[in-house]
């Protein structure tokens, strides 16, 4: 039997991470709401869907995350995926080098070469001036 997803539980999980108090969630609803009243609605198992998309929406998170968020999942998941990576992670820190160091070394050797050509023109165009000068000058 799936487990049922308290969504008043959820509005006050949502808006307590996104620090908005209850005072201030019932003046967005409207003047017939109250701190009271809100407080009210986060004991509700089940919320009215209007209602709700109402909530979600001042509260800017899906309608969807408050249906569906059920906390010992999401800790589950978190604390699975934590102890995993700590386990995976052995004696050293999860470096994963993102390219190939081999192609970096070829690409700066390219570059070196290319560079050392430029030099090596332009040493040649120098004396080649100064071979036109010395030809005027005689």
């Amino acid at each position: 039997m799936p487990k049922k997803i308290h969504q008043g539980r959820n509005v006050k999980r949502f808006r307590e991470m996104l620090g908005i108090k209850q005072e201030a969630l019932a003046t967005e609803l409207g003047e017939d709401w109250s701190q009271k009243k809100i407080s009210l609605l986060e004991q509700k198992e089940t919320i009215e869907p209007s209602l709700l998309e109402q909530v979600a929406k001042i509260l800017k998170v899906p309608a969807e995350a408050i249906r569906n968020f059920d906390e010992e999942a999401a800790i589950h998941n978190i604390q699975n995926n934590y102890d995993n990576a700590v386990i995976n992670a052995g004696p050293s820190i999860n470096y994963r080098c993102t390219f190939n160091p081999i192609d970096k070394i070829v690409q700066l050797y390219d570059e070196k070469v290319a560079l050392i050509e430029r030099l090596l023109e332009s040493e040649r165009e120098k004396v080649e001036m100064l071979k036109g000068k010395e030809g005027k000058q005689m």
